[in-house]
């Protein structure tokens, strides 16, 4: 007998976008969990080894070299990108390609980096007998503490055991996620070991949204001229003038002694709108002690502060006095924003 309701079958079937998001699910709580592992290691047995680790990549007279294969080897190029970004010179070697010629790459002044989740690949043979003829010192970042790898390095990072988030717990998942994560890990600690800084760090990032970022408000600010100015006791209309002439929606108000002491906008302009206006002195409708930046701060710095403070324009000051402005426009143009 057909069925009298055809739309009973379907409503009675699994929801496949509910289906997609519990496996989304399970698969972030078992990385999650591997993560957590890891934080609960380092307070432990990871502790002693981190600390090695990280003393003997700061005292390396060369470069780190991070080598891997498959997974790990994407998860190690990646992590030797953070360290090279971060003030550890630092750059990837594949352990197959190692074995013919790119040992070459490889100095005794360096230190070597090798992950490999169950540390026996027999490709990286060739180069942890290489690192043990010039006495080159290997980290080993693996799950295996009785490995060949674990066993070859002076220093062993022991992950600790987790489930892949595969159900057949076969495809490297948790176990790429928290080698990453400790790669990073030791990362910052080195940078915040040596004190590195913003400014360190734009030096090595000049390109892109970032590199933008990274620029000083003196790279984008408007000088001389361009800078909407008039003294105390100005008229309105004289200021007016002035706001329209430099299209910045303000002009900022100076004293005899040339610091700037307010800055009338079209926000104050609105405010005391009326027939007394234009008579006005600029004493009268000024905002008193305005928003000022130093020509030092990053842009990023900038934008947060137009941001927060609902502004589109900084006057740039030296010693409370103005040296340049720089609008939202500015930022937008130079990809900051």
């Amino acid at each position: 007998m057909a069925n009298p309701n055809p739309l009973m079958v379907q409503s009675s079937g699994s929801d496949p976008a509910d289906a997609a998001v519990q496996s989304a699910l399970r698969t972030l709580d078992a990385e999650g969990s591997g993560i957590a592992a890891i934080a609960a290691a380092l307070q432990s047995d990871l502790r002693v080894p981190f600390t090695a680790a990280a003393d003997l990549i700061r005292n390396a007279n060369g470069r780190l070299i991070v080598t891997g294969l498959g997974k790990s080897g994407h998860i190690g190029r990646k992590v030797a990108a953070t360290f090279a970004s971060t003030g550890t010179p630092a750059f990837f070697v594949h352990a197959a390609e190692a074995s013919h010629g790119d040992l070459g790459m490889i100095t005794p002044d360096d230190a070597i980096l090798a992950l490999s989740w169950s540390g026996e690949q027999p490709e990286m043979k060739n180069l942890i007998t290489y690192a043990k003829r010039f006495r080159i010192p290997v980290i080993a970042m693996t799950a295996e503490r009785e490995s060949s790898l674990a066993k070859a390095a002076g220093i062993a990072l022991t992950l600790p055991k987790a489930r892949e988030a595969c159900p057949h717990n076969l495809a490297p998942t948790t176990s790429s996620l928290m080698m990453l994560a400790l790669g990073d890990a030791l990362a910052i600690a080195l940078l915040e070991g040596r004190g590195f800084t913003s400014v360190d760090f734009s030096v090595l990032h000049p390109g892109g949204k970032l590199g933008a970022l990274l620029k000083y408000t003196r790279d984008l600010m408007h000088t001389g001229d361009a800078v909407p100015l008039k003294p105390l006791g100005t008229s309105m209309s004289e200021a007016l003038v002035e706001m329209t002439s430099k299209g910045f929606g303000c002009v900022g108000i100076v004293d005899a002694r040339g610091h700037i002491v307010g800055i009338v906008t079209d926000g104050d302009l609105r405010r005391h709108m009326g027939p007394q206006l234009m008579s006005a002195s600029v004493d009268e409708v000024m905002t008193r002690n305005p928003k000022t930046i130093d020509r030092d701060v990053l842009a990023g710095e900038a934008l947060e502060i137009l941001n927060s403070s609902k502004i589109t324009t900084l006057i740039v000051t030296e010693a409370s006095k103005p040296i340049g402005i720089v609008h939202l426009h500015d930022f937008l143009r130079a990809g900051v924003a």
